[in-house]
């Protein structure tokens, strides 16, 4: 029954008391359409990095134990939805039974009916368990399949009577090793989830028509990959069945690698390709899409793999279009985004355009950085403005309102600062940000522009060896963007082989309080004895510098142009 219906039935015939009881104890109607049941989860956050975590209990990655108050305060913060990862497999027995521990499983379980008790729509998943074991399915393929049979089985029977607000997801990002191929991997993969349906739904209670989450092989979003997903849900025919798929952001953007430092023409196309091939798959079909998982890779290689500026306008177009294309989103956190000790988001300004985007547009600009020379005299600065569908309304600085007209001027889409407005606030000459003006839109949340007094970088000649080679930079209030690396021939030189381009705090690692640019052990490990490397590091300001890098065995020596 669709909404609509749903409210037409309810003005014709008003529960009881006894009824709407029961109605807020099981969760949304079980004739609610998955769709509907979907769409009412969003937005959704994982709590990563805890029941999935291999070790001896939910805090072995360094996450603190979950606590009813954390779900209410993770609640306050707008969230309807929660995907729980879990690892089955090492709190199993042996074979033929694969005995689940009670103890874990109590307590998973208490996690879960906390959430559930707070509103929250939850997710469970087989997640580990997709790295750990499965991927040997096609070469031990009875043994995963009878411990795979047997994990559902004990979980379906475990949640049986859980209200229909708790969903099932087959397995994460599932992969398999040693396979004949792509035929082989869509034969297993449509397996899993098959065997996975068949057992949820043997089980009864109010798994008969509980939503049930099944991904494309290894979570990918592409069209051969999909079209097996389809396959599989045609032959189930089951209309209680969703769709996952994982999104992180064209790769190269996501983890700063190849040039790709901004969120640009190509990378934003690449999010609206994935979108609308999601809609055009599955929600145009009446089958829901969640995004179990999304956020960027370059979050687990360390902090400003990503400039701030550029993953803001990402997740802000994220937000817009997933609404646009129906999808519901589920930001991937490992305990690094809301901090579950302190409850409070390490990055407020990073959750506030994340959660702008639930709802509206937010005006944005080509950068959020304005690089003033230091002991030079300003001129006027122009910044283009994604204005996204509102309009600027004015620009503060503190609690002080910039004059328009007399400050600063707005063309269309062209904003210029003027050049005694841009002196007023780098008066103090004093590297690094002087001032942050704070724009304000009809519709959103404010976007920040950094204004900078900077000198061009200096760096200075060095020794070390193979395992690291720091390098004494003076940053003089600049930051860098990217490093590219070639041999005297222009060849690419170090990892990555296939772009001059290397991936930040991979191939290398900025330290700004150290003053410090690092080339670790992955940087060296592919580059030849001997031959001459040339590093030009591109920084946000424009400057663009060179360095000389020799490995002579394990001694290296890096030069200053």
């Amino acid at each position: 029954m669709t909404t609509s219906a749903a409210l037409a039935v309810a003005a014709l015939s008003a529960p009881t008391a006894a009824q709407a009881a029961a109605a807020r104890s099981t969760g949304p109607a079980a004739s609610a359409s998955a769709l509907d049941v979907v769409a009412k989860m969003q937005p959704g956050w994982n709590l990563g990095n805890s029941f999935e975590a291999i070790g001896a209990d939910e805090t072995a990655w360094g996450n603190p134990r979950v606590t009813r108050a954390f779900f209410r305060r993770l609640k306050a913060q707008g969230f309807k939805s929660i995907r729980i990862p879990v690892t089955w497999g090492q709190h199993e027995g042996p074979a033929p039974d694969y005995t689940l521990d009670p103890v874990f499983l109590a307590r998973l379980k208490q996690v879960v009916d906390w959430a559930l008790a707070d509103g929250f729509y939850v997710l469970i998943n087989m997640h580990g368990d997709a790295w750990q074991w499965v991927p040997a399915m096609p070469t031990r393929h009875d043994e995963v399949l009878a411990q795979y049979t047997a994990t559902w089985r004990q979980v379906a029977a475990a949640f049986r009577d859980e209200p229909r607000r708790l969903l099932f997801e087959s397995i994460n990002e599932p992969f398999f090793n040693s396979s004949s191929g792509d035929e082989q991997n869509a034969v297993l993969i449509d397996e899993l989830n098959t065997t996975f349906h068949s057992v949820v739904r043997a089980s009864g209670g109010r798994n008969a028509d509980r939503l049930l989450v099944l991904p494309t092989l290894g979570d990918t979003p592409d069209q051969p990959k999909i079209d097996t997903l389809l396959a599989t849900f045609a032959a189930l025919d089951d209309p209680n069945l969703v769709a996952s798929i994982h999104y992180y952001s064209f790769w190269p953007f996501s983890v700063n690698l190849a040039g790709y430092t901004t969120f640009n023409a190509a990378t934003q196309q690449d999010l609206t390709d994935t979108f609308d091939l999601l809609h055009r798959s599955f929600v145009a079909k009446g089958i829901p899409v969640v995004v179990g998982e999304y956020g960027l890779l370059g979050w687990d290689s360390g902090p400003g793999t990503v400039e701030e500026g550029e993953s803001l306008k990402y997740f802000e177009y994220l937000g817009h279009y997933a609404r646009y294309r129906g999808l519901t989103t589920m930001l991937w956190d490992n305990g690094s985004r809301f901090n579950r000790r302190t409850m409070q988001w390490n990055d407020p300004g990073l959750y506030a355009q994340i959660r702008s985007s639930w709802t509206e547009r937010s005006g944005t600009a080509s950068t959020d950085q304005l690089f003033v020379p230091r002991g030079e005299t300003p001129t006027d600065a122009t910044i283009t403005l994604n204005l996204n569908g509102t309009r600027l309304k004015r620009i503060d600085v503190g609690t002080r309102h910039l004059v328009r007209g007399v400050d600063y001027t707005v063309s269309g889409s062209t904003l210029t600062i003027a050049a005694a407005t841009i002196g007023r606030l780098t008066a103090s000459q004093e590297y690094g940000t002087n001032a942050v003006l704070s724009l304000r839109f009809t519709d959103g949340v404010p976007w920040a522009v950094n204004v900078i007094t900077y000198d061009k970088p200096v760096l200075t000649s060095a020794t070390g060896t193979t395992a690291s080679l720091v390098i004494p930079t003076a940053f003089n209030g600049d930051k860098l963007a990217t490093m590219e690396a070639v041999y005297a021939d222009g060849s690419p030189a170090g990892p990555q082989s296939w772009t001059t381009y290397k991936q930040f705090n991979v191939a290398f690692t900025v330290d700004y309080t150290a003053d410090t640019i690092t080339l670790p052990t992955a940087f060296f490990n592919e580059v030849d004895d001997g031959a001459p490397v040339t590093l030009t590091l591109h920084f946000w300001s424009g400057a663009i510098l060179t360095y000389t890098v020799t490995r002579s065995g394990a001694a290296v020596t890096g030069t200053s142009a």
